[in-house]
């Protein structure tokens, strides 16, 4: 999960997502961005990243907020380091997190992100 800097930024930041979107051919993407909701809408026009250009983005299954950019850099780097099965784990805690109002709660910085499971038709 992304920590909270130690030291306070002077400033708050925008938040930042570290996100999992699941390609047709069942392939995981993991990419960051500060709107994920907005990436996913990127990716499934095809004007995001060339990984879908051979197997189109099917949905948003991952949300991760963190306090800033470069969290969610480290975040992305980490999760790409993962294999498959860890990856899937994620994705299956996400599903399985309680959902209130829509809501699930996010970092200890108590971010909170709109849950996404976006399918397409």
């Amino acid at each position: 999960m992304c920590e909270t800097p130690a030291t306070p930024e002077p400033s708050p930041s925008k938040p930042w997502f570290v996100y999992l979107v699941r390609a047709a051919n069942g392939a995981l993407y993991c990419g960051i961005s500060d709107d994920a909701h907005k990436r996913f809408a990127k990716h499934q026009s095809g004007k995001g990243a060339r990984f879908f250009h051979s197997s189109p983005a099917q949905a948003l299954v991952y949300i991760e907020p963190c306090p800033d950019k470069s969290t969610a850099l480290r975040r992305e780097r980490a999760i790409k380091k993962m294999g498959k099965a860890s990856k899937e784990a994620l994705v299956v805690g996400y599903e399985k997190a309680p959902a209130r109002s829509g809501v699930v709660r996010g970092d200890k910085a108590g971010i909170d992100q709109e849950r996404s499971l976006i399918p397409t038709g």
